[in-house]
């Protein structure tokens, strides 16, 4: 794996990052990469440009996916073409050896803050904020690949109201090799019962990890809480969720289903596509939430 990812880059211009970007302001840092707001100086335009941490990231990829052959997040990111999929305009190596994207720059905030916030501009738009995400990942889907890392904090809100789905990182082909039992990946709070117990998976666990955004988009609360990750993790697989209708009384009975089959623990009984999601969520009312 990480022979093919030095192969993949061996032959590109390296590219000096303090050169090309006029880096205005860091605007996020996750466990493996820093995002910074940043000018283009070929370009003049404004983006978001994302550098990989080189250690983690070799790490992630040996131990996530071991010797699998598995397209870089820029290979993956920068083949996305959809309203509600964040741009990546190019993707690269930096000549200090860290990959790097160049992407978009939303101005908004994560879905996550809207949620901790209770944040007025959620009212009346909850369904409406939904189905576009759900788009969002259908067409992931479509083009090939599982998500993996499916959350509110990986969904960005722009200030006019447009949801873009972001990060790519744990991102695989929808192929039997990584479809296989293999090492647990994602945010614990939404991971599918299957993947915690290195089962087979598929699609269906972006499926899963959406239900539990729809879940605390609608009620402001997660299906499962506890004390620790492993409590939590224990509880998708061995505990119902907390009935959404005890925070939110007056919700549609139409939502309570679909919140349920959405988190449906055996992945046969769970909603089957995210497309068969995108059309439970336009069927629903949308202007009491």
């Amino acid at each position: 794996m990480l022979t093919r990812l030095k192969n993949l880059f061996s032959n590109r211009k390296r590219v000096d990052l303090d050169k090309r970007f006029a880096k205005l302001a860091r605007v996020g840092q996750g466990s493996m990469s820093k995002l910074y707001k940043a000018r283009d100086l070929q370009t003049g335009r404004i983006v978001a440009l994302k550098v990989l941490d080189k250690e983690k990231t070799e790490r992630l990829m040996q131990r996530t996916f071991g010797g699998k052959t598995r397209p870089s997040e820029g290979e993956i990111a920068v083949s996305l073409r959809h309203p509600n999929v964040v741009t990546t305009y190019e993707h690269g190596i930096a000549t200090t050896g860290e990959q790097f994207l160049v992407m978009e720059f939303i101005e908004g905030v994560g879905l996550n803050y809207l949620i901790d916030t209770n944040d007025p501009s959620l009212k009346g738009r909850r369904v409406e904020l939904l189905i576009q995400g759900a788009e969002a990942l259908a067409y992931v889907h479509k083009a090939g690949y599982i998500h993996r890392d499916v959350c509110p904090r990986n969904l960005l809100v722009s200030n006019d109201g447009v949801v873009k789905l972001i990060d790519f990182g744990l991102a695989v082909p929808n192929t039997p090799e990584f479809r296989a039992p293999g090492n647990r990946t994602g945010t614990p709070q939404y991971m599918a019962p299957e993947l915690i117990r290195r089962e087979p998976t598929d699609e269906r666990i972006d499926v899963f990890s959406y239900a539990v955004t729809a879940y605390e988009v609608l009620t402001g609360h997660l299906p499962w809480e506890g004390p620790d990750t492993l409590q939590i993790m224990l509880a998708h697989i061995n505990q119902p969720p907390k009935d959404p209708r005890e925070y939110r009384p007056d919700l549609d009975d139409d939502i309570v289903r679909l919140l349920y089959r959405g988190l449906a623990q055996n992945p046969n009984r769970r909603i089957r596509s995210m497309r068969e999601f995108v059309d439970l969520l336009r069927s629903l009312p949308r202007q009491d939430y």
